[in-house]
């Protein structure tokens, strides 16, 4: 058998890492003699979350341009010019069958310079709204595979597919071990439980409000599992109590999926394709902050499924408990919306996507 050699890129955010961790776990399972390499930026956090999960993972000086003046921005054209020198070195070496990119800076360079060597290449966008890395790649590489309709504004329609997004393996929707989960972040079976993220790498905003509200929260008897990022945690890991399990970031999710009976979370795309998964209600809270807003172009195309609730960031002091309130009280309402995001889940996007990285092979 043939030993197929792919190499991928994708990073910056959990959001652009994890569905690369997913493809790369399929494609051992689909090839299970390859060999695989990624491709990051160096001081972002795959350069951790790779090697965790098990794959080797090379570093380029690579990073975003600063949407406001800032001196750092002089340094991009450098930036990229190293990079793409060393992905150009980083593929002679390798020498890869297929290259894979999921978003973030370092897939740039690397899928620019794959394209021209003319290896075939796959690009996978999580968002409603394409990032700027992808736009750029689209014009060179061979597939882009989406999990909006509509991306046809973005990419060129010829080479799009529709595949969803991939999820964290251990992602699924069975709850049949509550008990198991709720024991694992010492919460009491009689209270809700109220699961908070901020995204992979906290929200300000969010643990400034949860932190604020914490004596309503325990006045209501809402238990929470709160995921208040790396960077926060020193400052929030003081609310840690018999209501409250605070963590710089939560590796088993699934168990803090299966303890929850409501979810507060960010609205990037990827964490949505979980919460489909999952199953359960949802209050999403976009970043106001991003690209074109598109964390809030996210959540409305759940939102107009009367799949969740969406809460303005700007919002939250005046909304956010008549929605919470409205969730534990109304169960019609909970369910409602638990049922709705569920028809919303892609379970096989991953496997579409290697499927479709097989049939590209296979045509070379």
């Amino acid at each position: 058998m043939k030993q197929n050699k792919f190499l991928i890129s994708g990073g910056g955010t959990g959001g652009h890492i994890f569905p690369a961790i997913s493809i790369a776990d399929e494609l051992c399972n689909k090839f299970p003699s390859s060999e695989i390499l990624f491709v990051g930026s160096s001081h972002r956090m795959e350069m951790q979350k790779i090697p965790e999960n098990g794959y080797k993972i090379i570093g380029l000086w690579i990073s975003g341009i600063k949407r406001k003046l800032h001196l750092s921005n002089l340094l991009i054209p450098i930036k990229i010019l190293f990079s793409l020198i060393k992905s150009y070195l980083i593929i002679n070496k390798f020498k890869p069958d297929f290259v894979i990119g999921t978003g973030g800076f370092a897939s740039g360079p690397l899928l620019f310079v794959a394209s021209k060597l003319n290896i075939p290449t796959l690009i996978q966008e999580q968002n409603s709204y394409a990032g700027l890395t992808n736009k750029i790649l689209s014009k060179s590489v061979d597939t882009i595979c989406v999990a909006y309709s509509n991306m046809d504004q973005y990419f060129p329609k010829n080479k799009i597919v529709f595949t969803g997004n991939p999820v964290r393996k251990e992602i699924n929707s069975h709850s049949n071990f509550k008990n198991e989960s709720l024991n694992f972040f010492k919460m009491n079976s009689n209270n809700k439980v109220l699961l908070v993220l901020g995204g992979s790498l906290g929200a300000q905003k969010i643990n400034q409000f949860i932190s604020e509200k914490i004596d309503l929260f325990k006045k209501l008897k809402i238990q929470i599992i709160w995921q208040c990022g790396k960077i926060y945690y020193n400052r929030y890991k003081i609310y840690n109590s018999d209501f409250t399990c605070v963590l710089p970031f939560i590796k088993d999710m699934n168990l803090a999926y299966c303890a929850a009976d409501i979810i507060v979370s960010r609205a990037g795309a990827s964490v949505i394709s979980e919460l489909c998964i999952v199953g359960k209600p949802v209050i999403f809270i976009p970043s106001p902050k991003l690209a074109e807003d598109h964390q809030t172009k996210n959540a409305l195309n759940i939102v107009k499924n009367n799949a969740a609730e969406m809460i303005k960031e700007k919002n939250l002091n005046k909304e956010f408990f008549s929605v919470l309130k409205n969730l534990i009280t109304n169960d019609e309402h909970a369910i409602k919306l638990s049922n709705s995001i569920k028809l919303l889940e892609k379970p096989n996007a991953t496997k579409d996507i290697v499927n479709h990285i097989d049939k590209l092979l296979s045509n070379v």
